[in-house]
């Protein structure tokens, strides 16, 4: 509890004068009456460690005594034998250290109340119609009270401008579970190396990720695993993972697990027989290169554009060595000709969220990378069957590198570093 108080506390300081307000993700229908999987909107329980539907937390910089207050679910005997226990309104308070916390059914008419006091209101609006309109209701019930005399909110502030800042720059113990989560996905992707073979089919190898990932305790995965064999292995966001696998070639991985709300993001590629191809070991070795140029590039004070134009340049050198992109070099590298082969940025941020919040750019130009951030780097090669240009041998070979790194003050720290990743040390993981 300690840390989401100290998170709240940052927070208050920095929206001050004002009140945040913040909404739980809605429930989802699978189909008929079915749910999908709950998980709680990262912000609030960034903010709180509260992970039920159904739920509003108010921070305000200037009350007195309710600060942060939580709008739950109430205690329901009836309902909780068929959905489980809830924390309710007692819970909330003695569990989650909220200030003051009220049934949802109380938002209404308790809210405009709340924003009183604070001249801005930091929201974001937009993301959910209905959410919207409770949130627009109060804040006109606020307003009333203001011909009376009363300090009223009068200026919206997107709430995850300095919310998701907050979020970018990962505390100690943020990063000691991005490790374990790390680790845990580097233990799936070993084991995948070592258990796919010809015969085996895509489905098997996600299984075997989401039951190491559920053995460690882990929620969830962080996303849907790619798992994809031959030809799949060219399609990015691949997620059928139905196809038997064939002798002589590929199987690209694209899959991590959530550890108490943290993702990690890993990708491998390796032979499914356990031996590169003379041409899959050429495309794979210009990855590998492209990766190591990008990571010993991701430093404090580079930008992601600068990591990715780092990858791109060794991409781009071996893709004209091999011959399928046009050189020379310069020209190659100004009409951007690798995109035919690798049409994705090299980087994004992680954490919380796989694909994380906080700002690209600022004042228009790509920022500085700085210590606490966590990025990953994930250069590719992807030649399709049907590869206009390409020579025969190199069709259908798809090839991603993809590792979780983070930013320190001396240089940077691979997180997954421990997973197979060389040519010599993936066929080992391959042949057990």
């Amino acid at each position: 509890m300690q840390s989401f108080s100290e998170r709240r506390a940052r927070l208050l300081s920095a929206i001050h004068p004002g009140v945040l307000v913040l909404f739980s993700t809605p429930t989802a229908i699978r189909n008929n009456d079915v749910e999908h999987e709950y998980r709680q909107s990262s912000d609030l329980f960034y903010l709180s460690g509260f992970d039920e539907p159904e739920t509003v937390l108010v921070l305000s910089s200037v009350a007195e005594k309710e600060k942060f207050v939580l709008f739950v679910r109430p205690r329901d005997p009836e309902r909780e034998t068929w959905d489980g226990r809830r924390a309710g309104v007692e819970g909330a308070v003695k569990d989650f250290g909220a200030d003051a916390a009220y049934p949802i059914a109380e938002l209404a008419t308790r809210l405009p109340e709340l924003l009183l006091g604070a001249s801005e209101l930091h929201y974001a609006l937009g993301r959910h119609r209905q959410q919207d309109d409770t949130l627009l209701a109060a804040l006109d019930g606020a307003r009333r009270r203001g011909r009376r005399g009363a300090v009223y909110p009068t200026r919206l502030v997107d709430a995850e401008v300095k919310l998701h800042e907050a979020r970018l720059f990962k505390t100690p113990e943020e990063l000691d579970i991005m490790r374990r989560a790390a680790q845990i996905s580097g233990e799936a992707h070993a084991a995948a190396m070592k258990s796919a073979k010809p015969g085996v089919n895509e489905w098997e190898i996600d299984a075997l990720f989401r039951g190491i990932f559920r053995r460690h305790g882990c929620e969830r995965p962080a996303y849907e695993p790619i798992v994809g064999s031959g030809v799949n292995a060219t399609i990015l966001h691949y997620r059928k993972n139905n196809r038997v696998m064939q002798d002589g070639e590929l199987l690209l991985i694209d899959a991590g697990c959530e550890l108490d709300y943290y993702a990690s993001d890993v990708t491998r590629t390796f032979p499914v027989n356990g031996r590169f191809s003379p041409e899959q070991r050429a495309i794979y070795e210009i990855v590998l290169a492209a990766q190591d140029r990008a990571i010993e590039t991701a430093k404090a004070g580079a930008t992601l554009d600068e990591v990715h134009v780092a990858s791109a340049e060794v991409i781009t050198h071996g893709l004209i060595g091999l011959g399928l992109v046009e050189g020379p070099f310069e020209d190659a590298m100004k009409e951007q000709r690798y995109k035919t082969f690798y049409m994705h940025k090299c980087s994004h941020w992680l954490g919380m969220d796989v694909h994380d919040v906080g700002a690209y750019y600022r004042d228009g130009k790509a920022r500085p990378l700085e210590p606490g951030m966590v990025l990953t780097v994930e250069p590719g090669i992807y030649i399709s069957e049907n590869a206009t240009g390409a020579a025969e041998r190199y069709r259908g070979i798809g090839v991603r590198i993809e590792d979780d790194v983070l930013v320190t003050e001396s240089g940077n720290e691979v997180l997954t570093a421990d997973i197979p990743r060389t040519v010599d040390a993936v066929e080992r993981a391959c042949q057990g």
